[in-house]
């Protein structure tokens, strides 16, 4: 039987990790590895000042001490008895819609997985949802992906409205406008720490992102690629390379000769 490898950032006592793997054990043999805490905006973050440690919590179940994409590198280079065939990140509690797929330990850990050649989705669920149903949709979009094929270096991003699901949307990613602010406080010493705040998030343009989607009412189905090059800027800038290489020559001042010791008699 095919293997499925679950996990996430929210650690692996979540109940969104739980729904997800319960969904997808009609799919395959589904093996959960997951990070033994929380570890909510901890991004693409790896492991490499001190050895992973991994803990059996059941059949197929194990607790990791390192963070999301930890758990994908072990779960494809080795820790499992075949290579998964897909691996699922998530439920994430709370949405990763637009920019904040940047921090997000949940989507982290899908980019990982297609940095390793292997088809993978994220799924989160906005505050206030059903992780049944969350589950369902993540069910269906995982059939999609095994019984299809996705573009080289894509991953699914599937965010869940907190209400009923009206439906699926194939969406782009939206743009938050972010409003955010250092909050300094004082220690019981009065000495001053900080908090990164922010203010509630504000949206450009809604019609066909992510977050129009889910603010609809619509599960929300997103497609991210790997390759971040700007591809258009980079035609735009290709007289850049002659004037920089120009002004680079122009620049570069030859090594100084070494003083050539005097043989005068004094």
């Amino acid at each position: 039987m095919a293997v499925l490898l679950v996990t996430n950032d929210d650690g692996v006592h979540a109940a969104g990790l739980a729904a997800l793997a319960a969904a997808l054990e009609e799919l395959g043999e589904v093996h959960v590895l997951a990070p033994e805490r929380e570890q909510s905006a901890c991004g693409h973050a790896l492991t490499l000042h001190r050895p992973l440690r991994v803990h059996e919590l059941g059949e197929r179940r194990w607790s990791v001490n390192g963070t999301p994409s930890d758990c994908v590198n072990l779960g494809v280079l080795g820790f499992l008895p075949a290579r998964p065939v897909l691996i699922a990140s998530g439920i994430n509690h709370g949405s990763n819609l637009g920019d904040d797929v940047t921090y997000s330990g949940t989507v982290s850990a899908a980019m990982e997985g297609i940095l390793l050649g292997v088809p993978s989705l994220a799924v989160s669920l906005a505050e206030g949802g059903d992780f049944t149903e969350a589950a369902r949709v993540a069910r269906q979009v995982a059939m999609r992906i095994l019984v299809g094929s996705l573009p080289a270096k894509t991953l699914i991003n599937v965010n869940v409205p907190g209400g009923p699901v009206k439906g699926i949307r194939m969406t782009r990613l939206g743009h938050r406008v972010y409003s955010g602010k250092i909050v300094e406080q004082a220690d019981p010493r009065g000495r001053p720490h900080y908090w990164i705040g922010a203010g509630p998030p504000e949206w450009e343009a809604l019609d066909g992102t992510d977050m129009g989607a889910v603010h609809e009412g619509y599960a929300a189905v997103t497609p991210l690629h790997l390759d971040l090059t700007h591809h258009r800027a980079l035609a735009q800038m290709a007289d850049w390379e002659p004037a920089l290489n120009a002004s680079l020559r122009a620049r570069t001042v030859p090594p100084a000769r070494p003083a050539r010791k005097s043989t005068r008699r004094r």
